[in-house]
């Protein structure tokens, strides 16, 4: 069977996370339902990573087997036509050898955490920001985020649901930077791995962000590292300012667009 890969952007707000789930509108069962329109059967496709109820996607990457040899560009059109008028888009779409896979080829998964600024409630940017009320310190932040980086076991920054097998994971990068955009200024948080643990992101900016307004010293962050009890992590923070940006791998299948 022919296999493809698709780049998907979506918005997390009206779902329950990725992974089809009984009775829950989901971003896999959505496109799966898509997939059903144009060949009327069972569909079930991979993902490179699974996110959470509320999280976002800018380059999702996922695969899927088809019974008919498929233009990438008309099979990425005609779903896009199907999905409406739910939040999720097919931005690309490739042809990949049937060895290929979403998940395991994978070597880096990146994402995308952004805190807005300002006192004033959200309105444009809802469900698509953390909002905080005081400005943060971006370069305490990034000093205690330092600690982070590399091979580590991440106990403390890890979901106690996590199915991880190991706590042991590699950070490869965590950059914090200001970005002053037409809302108000924003904190964001560039996160890149081969692999996280549930809630790892998430429980990582959420401590940051203590530290950034002062309620945390940067010394703090690698003691709780250190600790490895989850008890000394921050607050976890709310899903809608997370994005998986990007997948990366070592033969993209959409290099050539």
């Amino acid at each position: 069977m022919p296999r493809y890969a698709l780049k998907i952007e979506y918005h997390g707000g009206p779902f329950a996370g990725w992974q089809r789930q009984v009775a829950q509108s989901t971003v896999q069962g959505a496109i799966e339902a898509a997939l059903a329109r144009l060949e009327p059967r069972d569909h079930s496709i991979v993902a490179a990573g699974r996110t959470d109820t509320g999280v976002h996607g800018l380059a999702q990457v996922a695969h899927c087997d088809m019974e008919k040899d498929w233009d990438p560009f008309r099979l990425s059109e005609a779903l896009n036509h199907h999905l409406k008028p739910a939040p999720v888009a097919i931005l690309d779409c490739a042809r990949v050898s049937e060895d290929w896979h979403a998940r395991f080829s994978a070597r880096e998964r990146r994402y995308l955490f952004r805190i807005l600024m300002r006192r004033a409630p959200v309105t444009h940017l809802r469900d698509l920001v953390w909002r905080v009320n005081q400005p943060l310190d971006i370069a305490a932040m990034q000093a205690a985020a330092d600690h982070l980086i590399g091979k580590h076991d991440f106990t403390t920054f890890r979901s106690s649901i996590c199915q991880a097998q190991s706590p042991v994971k590699t950070l490869d990068r965590l950059d914090v930077t200001q970005v002053d955009g037409p809302h108000g200024p924003e904190a964001h948080f560039d996160v890149r791995a081969r692999s996280f643990l549930h809630n790892q992101v998430r429980s990582f900016v959420g401590t940051l962000e203590r530290v950034g307004a002062g309620s945390r010293d940067v010394q703090s962050v690698a003691d709780a590292l250190a600790s490895r009890d989850r008890a000394t992590c921050g607050p976890v923070c709310p899903p809608g300012g997370l994005y998986l940006a990007g997948v990366g791998y070592e033969d993209d299948p959409f290099s050539a667009d």
